[in-house]
């Protein structure tokens, strides 16, 4: 599966809408694009069509070259949904010292709906989108073109997380309970388990009693909406029934977000949580 590069990279460009008055103001020469990353399109099979992928490796300093780094994918990962904030949290989290170099991975959505809600056999679900339940083909895109493509451009270990919010936090927790080495780390914020009258949670209390419990690291937070408040308790009790001991799972509830609110705090808190530097153990010598 071949990327084809988009005039090179991301171009937040940023647009003078009254050029005489640029020029008064003591501007020389022509714009430029502010670049921060790569654009590519990738052509899936699995989905039928093509699709845009924005992504950011945040600056590290120090960081030797050649170095690989682990994969942060995020649905809602275009220009204008979620990506220029999440790259905007990694960026200060390197420079700071709290969070690890990753490269970040945005797939910009064509039919959201679609491609992160599951089958559903409730009407009022179907009535959302002319078209549902395609996520077990979006993790299909995933799986078979987007990391492979991915791992043959860039430099990437095998860590991988996968994050999302309200819709792609559903996703989220479907992959994580049906597919589960798909990724390393599950991050969801308001996912929306009511879909299908909160069907994933037997789903996944059937999946993890197949697995005896085992699961990779879970994060989930929610807001103070209390239509995802309810089922992700609910999800919560599940998991604390359900899975195996020494499991790796958080649950933060933030009262104080809306659903409006939630992703960019909560991802802060999560970033910062699973992805904090690596201490060196004591007594071994510094590069």
């Amino acid at each position: 599966m071949l990327f084809s590069l988009l005039r090179g990279a991301i171009a937040v460009t940023l647009l003078i809408a009254l050029a005489p008055l640029a020029s008064a103001a003591g501007f020389s020469g022509p714009r430029q694009p502010l670049v921060i990353g790569d654009t590519l399109m990738l052509e899936s099979r699995a989905l039928a069509e093509t699709r845009r992928i924005n992504v950011y490796a945040p600056p590290a300093y120090g960081e030797e070259p050649g170095t690989r780094r682990p994969v942060l994918v995020m649905p809602d990962g275009g220009l204008a949904e979620d990506f220029l904030h999440v790259a905007g949290l990694l960026q200060v989290g390197v420079a700071n010292g709290t969070v690890r170099p990753v490269l970040l991975v945005g797939i910009e959505n064509t039919q959201r709906r679609r491609d992160l809600t599951g089958p559903t056999e409730q009407d009022s679900d179907r009535k959302i989108a002319p078209l549902v339940g395609g996520s077990a083909a979006f993790r299909a895109f995933i799986r078979d073109e987007l990391l492979p493509a991915i791992a043959a451009r860039y430099r990437v270990t095998d860590e991988r997380v996968l994050m999302g919010e309200s819709l792609a936090g559903l996703f989220t927790v479907e992959t994580w309970a049906l597919e589960p080495s798909l990724f390393s780390t599950y991050i969801a914020f308001d996912p929306s388990l009511w879909w299908n009258n909160a069907g994933l949670t037997p789903a996944t209390q059937t999946a993890l009693r197949q697995r005896k419990g085992m699961a990779p690291l879970l994060f989930l937070a929610t807001s103070s909406e209390p239509s995802l408040v309810a089922p992700a308790q609910a999800f919560v009790t599940m998991l604390q029934r359900e899975l195996a001991p020494g499991s790796i799972w958080h649950y933060q509830p933030m009262p104080q977000e809306s659903h409006a609110t939630i992703y960019h705090p909560a991802a802060l808190l999560a970033l910062r949580q699973l992805l904090k530097p690596v201490t060196p153990a004591a007594g071994a010598s510094r590069p």
